[in-house]
């Protein structure tokens, strides 16, 4: 059967990072779990990272991108050009199914299979089916409210469970500040 995504979630207002991510895993028209923990600090709790796609696929990337962390001091920006570039050139790799958002609580990539590091212009990264959706929700939010932004990682991941059916209000939330960043 093929894996339907979730939704993974992260917002930077201010100082500080918040990610987020639902519980639910499909496979085809089935929920087999509802608890998953998409979400992940990594590197000690220096970094978050969050998956949508395959989980073994995304927990796979996940050993590799602390690998990376640990090779290169914490440096996060070096850690994913260097998994990038893994994942495109690799032949394993190439074949794995996921997409991450990782933070080191002032940066925020997204990286994916292609090569892609994407670096967003709006302080908003999404992935999973359920992304527009808590895109929007969460771009209102940051640009409306003076809510922080776990509390706008947390109602727009309410508001996308609400929308799309592969995802789930079963939220797991994460949080990191500037200070946490090594250089």
């Amino acid at each position: 059967m093929k894996s339907k995504s979730t939704t993974i979630l992260a917002v930077k207002k201010g100082n500080t990072v918040a990610m987020g991510g639902d519980g639910q895993v499909t496979l085809g028209s089935q929920i087999v779990k509802g608890s998953a923990r998409k979400v992940r600090l990594l590197s000690g709790g220096k970094i978050m990272a969050g998956f949508a796609g395959s989980a073994a696929d995304g927990v796979a990337l996940l050993e590799r991108l602390e690998h990376k962390l640990e090779s290169y001091g914490g440096n996060l920006t070096r850690a994913a050009v260097e998994l990038a570039k893994d994942w495109r050139m690799d032949k394993y790799l190439r074949r794995l199914e996921a997409v991450l958002i990782v933070s080191d609580g002032n940066k925020m990539y997204m990286l994916s299979g292609n090569g892609d590091i994407i670096e967003p212009d709006e302080n908003i990264l999404t992935i999973g089916s359920g992304g527009a959706y808590a895109y929007a929700a969460a771009k209102m939010l940051l640009k409306h409210t003076d809510m922080s932004a776990m509390e706008i990682v947390k109602e727009a991941l309410q508001t996308a469970s609400e929308i799309c059916i592969y995802t789930n209000s079963n939220i797991t939330l994460l949080e990191l500040s500037e200070k946490n960043e090594a250089n």
